[in-house]
Parts: C-alpha cells; structure tokens; sequence
C-alpha cells in the first residue's frame, strides 16, 4: 500500500490494517480544475499575508471534516493527477540542482527567464505550475505551519493500490536515477581528495546503488515482502552513511578550504539524497508514512517551481558554503582589528597614525600625477598603482587603514551568533559585546588616521611650496578639492557609498584568495616546483611560502581595492555618468591640499561644511562595507536576522549600561554582565 497519510515513522500507528479505497479515476482536466479552484479559496491577497492564507487553510480543513463528499472529491482529484501524469521529473530534478555544471545552469536559468521551458500536460511538475500558478504562491505556502499541512495531508489519507504497475515503474524508476546519479557523484574528486583511503570515501555511495539494483531484481523477480523490506531498510542505512560523508566534508572546509564546484556537487548530491528517501518512504510498504518529510518535499516543489528561473536565488543556493569559506577566512584576518583590553585599544590607535602617515604621502602623490598631462586612462593607472602600492605598504609595516576593517570584521561579529557553529540558539548578549569592540576599535583606527592625515598632509604641502615655489593645487583648483568634499555641492556621500562597495569587494577577494591558498595547497605545491626549488635557497623558499601563506589575500586585496578606486574616475569619464570614489582619509588629505592651497582663505561655515562632509564620507565608507559583508556572513550561515527581534532591546540597554564601552576599552566585560 503507497499511504500518504497516518502518523510519522518515528512513533509507528498502533492500528489495524485498512483496506485500499478504490476511487473511480475521471477526467485529468476536471479534476485539475478542482484542484486550481481549491487552492484558489486558500491563496490570500497578498501572498506575505500568511496569517489570511493560514485561516482559510484552516477552514479548508473544518470542512474536510464536516462534509465526507469534499473529502471524497479531494481524494479522487489528486488520485487522478497521480495516476494521469509523470511523477518521474518531479522526483528526481524539482528541486534538485542540474548536473550541468554551475556555469551551464546559470545559463539555463538566463535562457529560460527569456523563453520558459515547455511542460506537457503529461508531466506532473505542469499540474504544479497550473495550481499555483503565482510566482508569489510559494510564500504563503511555506507560511502555513508545517503542523497544518501535515494535519491536511493525514485528514486526506491518500491510499492508492500499489498494484497499478503505471505509478509502481515510476517510483522505482525514480529510485534508480537518484541512486545511479548519487554513485556517480560520490566518485568525484572533490567528494574523494580529502580521504587517505579512497575505498572509505566511495563505499556508502557505491554500497547505496547496489542494494537499489538488489531490491529492483528482486522486486522484478517477485521476491517475498519480508526481503524487500529489508532490503529497503539496508538502502536506508546506506544513505545516512552518505549523509555522514558529506558532513564529513562540509566540515573539512575550515581547515581545507573549499570552492565553487564542491560546492555544488555537495548541494547536489545532499539534495538527492533527500529525496531517495521520500521515494523509500513510499516503497517501503510499512503502512505508514513520514509525512512531516513529505511536506517539506511538497514546499520544496512549490517553491522550486515558483522560483526555478531566479538567477539571484540560484547564486544564493549554490555559494552559500563558499561564501562562508570566503567570509571565514576573511574573518581570521578580521580577528585583529577587533580591540578587547586597553593594551589593544592603544596599538590598534597607534598602528592607525601610521597608516595616516603612509596615506599622507599616498594623497600628495595622487594630486602631483594630477598635473602630468596623459590620456584618461593612464591617469586611472597611476593613480591605481599609487594606491595600491599605499596600501600594500600599510599592510606590511603593521600599519592600520580605518576603512579596510569593516569588511574583515563583519564576519566576527557575525560568528558571534553563528549557530552552525555552536549548533545552539545564538548568543545575542555576546553579539552586542563584538559590536562594543567593533565600534569602539573602529574610533580608534579612523581617529589614528584622520588626527595625522591633515596635519601631515598640510606639512607635506608646504614644504613642497617651499622646495619648488609652486603650489600643488591653487585658486580654482584649490578650491574644488574643498567642494569635492561637500554633500550639497557634489556627489560626495554617493561616491562614498561606491567607495564602500569597493572595500567591501575587496575584502571578498582578499577571502577568496585566501580560500583558494588553502583549497589549492598553493604553497605545498609552491614548495614542490621544479623551477622555484633551483632558483631560491632553502631558506629563502620558506620566506616566500610563508608570505604566500599568510599575506597573499591581503596583497590581492590591497591591489584589487587599489585599482577600484584608481580607475573610477577613469570609468566616471568615459562613460560620462556620475560614477567616483570618496574615501574618507585621502578625502582629508585633498582637504588640506585645498585649504593650503587657498592660502587659508576659506570661510568658517564653508570650512565646516567641508569637515562635516568628510566626516559623512568616514560614516558611509564604513556603513556600506560593513554592511554587505555582514549580510553575507550572516546569510552563508543561514541565519535570519528576523528572527531574532530582540537583539535590539539587548543592543540598547548594553549602550545605556555601558556607554563607555563603545568609545574605549572596558577592564573585563562579559555577557554574564549585560
């Protein structure tokens, strides 16, 4: 008997066996129409109005109670489209990522926004797309607690004879695919490398396979119940010895790395494996049914076929664990430019006054290549390479640019409530603790910058007016770095959020690279050439390991953030959109080139104008960086801000509590103490 209704597996009905209800199967297109009609007095106004859709779902559900004829009416149309349609597509791809690579699906997907795929009316996945036939539906679909549909879905006590050889061949035909499909997964190489023994890697994917192949013999040679039961039961225990391997994997990325296409056929081969046991479920002829798995097949379906062609869901899905890899290393160079103890708080501080000394020099630079006379383009490259090499060399001296930290520590503080970490509800009064120091550590890098930055760069200016008797910038120009700088008089807090999406991408780079070093074993490979081993010392090989190993990140970081903001202007022109970088310490640097170069003459509200418009481009640089590296950390963990409400009110009581501790460094603080 195929059940879908009666209790769970896990606690098994203490009933007596029923017998099959055999329903009279009518026309598919009337019973389809019944099925659009019903969903149609369920769908609310608006598919966010879950609490609308959960009440009408509940009446639905009153009258099923009441009235046996709907009930019965129900029953038949769903029979009908079972027995009508191909169930195969809907059990092994809905839902399921294509094998066709990450590239060829994203391609897919772009084709099929543009012309959609055809579905026949033969195909189960049509009846789907005919009854909610919104691309919202999924919303409230998913809205209605699960208790609620599984409620639905046991009142509805579906029984088919299982003796209808149409709907046995597409079950069975279903569980072969997947099985074949996961054997021939479970032998790539990035399922294999990271197992010394490549037997213990490939045996539950191989072992699953063969007893499907078993039971489908024996099936076909009309094996007895009793065996086939078992040998369900044995296929069962094989797939959670897969799921145990690709958790084994998922872990190995912290210390191995991960990338792009592991992560895919680790999605994928999850995914499969899934479903392998919704379609066991079914076989299994036990009279009972897991129906809390079966609804979230059913929401799956709903969504996945509401939502197959978005290409930004499609990213979100399948970079998920990247993206945490990315963030997570990123995070780790994040860790020091989080303050704990006064001690910190002042090197953070003085390690920012030298990249405010570095960033001086970096500012003068850029306003000399100003004045060389050279084609758009090789203005942007200079000014790119002046930045670069700036920042490289802040990175290397231990020196600290404000800016650069949000997009590192965001993944800090979203590791404060990772709860795929601590595998427990997150620490919400230790997240408030991170974001103290974050904020208190963030004061004391733009502080070191911006109390050296101006005067220096002020310096700096004068003596070269005195060594050359020229100016670098004067009169008009001079000017116009003042008004650059202000909201009212140009793009300057537009600029700065540009800029901020540039530190942000830069970070991410600087992750993915760091990433890749580990995923790639670039330095044991590194080590290992024929060429670098005949050209360097042993000593000298290890040095540039060692910096390969710990700085390639950040050097690829700085070099991408460099050529970022060198090259806007360059793109702002050509294109001849309103498209350029503000970045908040070389934005006060060319502040204090104007106001030297205007001989001081410079109106005391126009002045303030101008501090105040570099103090917003500070705020914005920070607010965008920080912001979409934190929604990335938190979303490749999986966490859902919304859920958690009251980290406001903890947020904010922390702040009247201890004001302090967002301007400097507390002597010990603790979550205990909020």
């Amino acid at each position: 008997m195929l059940r879908l209704s009666k209790k769970n597996k896990e606690v098994p009905p203490k009933v007596e066996k029923q017998q099959a209800i055999v329903l009279p199967l009518h026309s598919a297109n009337r019973s389809l129409d019944f099925l659009v009609e019903m969903i149609n007095t369920i769908r609310p106004d608006n598919a966010k109005d879950t609490d609308q859709a959960t009440l009408r779902f509940k009446a639905l559900l009153y009258q099923m109670g009441q009235d046996r004829s709907s009930l019965f009416s129900l029953r038949k149309a769903l029979l009908t489209q079972f027995l009508k349609t191909n169930i195969v597509n809907a059990l092994t791809e809905s839902g399921i990522v294509s094998s066709r690579g990450f590239v060829q699906e994203l391609r897919g997907k772009i084709l099929h926004k543009i012309l959609p795929e055809l579905q026949t009316p033969d195909n189960f996945l049509y009846v789907i797309n005919r009854i909610f036939y919104k691309k919202r539906d999924h919303i409230w679909v998913d809205g209605i607690n699960n208790d609620l549909w599984m409620q639905f879905f046991e009142v509805l006590g579906i029984q088919i004879n299982l003796t209808e050889p149409a709907l046995i061949k597409q079950l069975q035909g279903s569980l072969q695919i997947l099985s074949y499909r996961i054997a021939t997964l479970g032998l790539e190489k990035e399922i294999t490398q990271r197992y010394e023994n490549i037997e213990n890697a490939i045996f539950p994917f191989l072992e699953q396979n063969r007893l499907v192949n078993e039971y489908l013999h024996l099936h076909h040679s009309v094996g007895t119940l009793d065996t086939q039961r078992i040998l369900l039961a044995n296929i069962t225990e094989a797939l959670h010895n897969c799921n145990q391997t690709i958790q084994w994997i998922r872990e190995q990325r912290i210390a191995y790395g991960t990338s792009l296409a592991q992560t895919f056929i680790i999605t994928r081969l999850q995914q499969q494996v899934n479903r392998l046991f919704i379609i066991l479920d079914v076989l299994d002829i036990d009279n009972s049914f897991n129906t809390q798995r079966f609804v979230a097949y059913f929401k799956t379906v709903v969504h996945n076929e509401n939502r197959k062609n978005s290409i930004l869901e499609f990213l979100s899905e399948n970079t998920g664990y990247l993206a945490y890899q990315i963030a997570e290393h990123g995070g780790r160079t994040g860790e020091k430019f989080i303050t704990t103890t006064r001690k910190d708080f002042w090197r953070m501080f003085k390690s920012s006054v030298g990249g405010g000394i570095i960033i001086s020099f970096i500012g003068i630079t850029k306003n000399l290549l100003a004045k060389i006379t050279m084609a758009p383009f090789w203005h942007g490259f200079l000014y790119s390479t002046n930045y670069s090499l700036g920042f490289i060399l802040i990175q290397d001296t231990g020196s600290t640019l404000a800016t650069k930290q949000p997009a590192y520590t965001a993944n800090n503080v979203a590791s404060s409530f990772d709860a795929q970490k601590i595998g427990e509800q997150p620490d919400l009064r230790n997240l408030a603790i991170t974001i103290g120091k974050v904020s208190r550590t963030q004061l004391a890098s733009y502080t070191g910058n911006l109390i050296i930055v101006f005067p220096l760069t002020y310096i700096l200016a004068w003596l070269f007016f005195k060594a050359t008797g020229v100016k670098i910038a004067e009169g008009a120009a001079a000017h116009q770095l003042l008004t650059n700088q202000q909201p009212l008089h140009s793009l300057a807090w537009l600029y700065a959020c540009f800029t901020g999406f540039f530190l942000f991408a830069s970070g991410l780079i600087a992750g993915y690279v760091e990433n890749y070093v580990v995923y790639g074993k670039i330095s044991e490979r590194l080590r290992n050439h024929p060429s670098f081993k005949n050209s360097f010392s042993e000593k000298r090989r290890s040095k540039i390991v060692r910096y390969v190993e710990n700085n390639l990140g950040s050097l690829m970081g700085n070099i991408s953030l460099g050529f970022f903001l060198g090259m806007a202007g360059f793109i702002g022109t050509t294109f001849g959109i309103p498209f350029d970088i503000r970045h908040i310490t070389i934005s006060a640097a060319n502040t204090a080139i104007g106001f030297f170069g205007l001989n001081h003459q410079v109106g005391t509200k126009e002045l303030w104008y101008t501090i105040i418009g570099v103090i917003g481009i500070g705020f914005l640089n920070f607010a965008v960086s920080f912001g979409l590296a934190f929604l990335v950390a938190v979303k490749s963990r999986g966490i859902h801000l919304k859920e958690y409400p009251q980290f406001i009110g903890i947020l904010w009581r922390y702040l009247k509590k201890f004001p302090q501790d967002f301007i400097k460094a507390p002597g010990v603080r603790t979550a205990e103490h909020l």
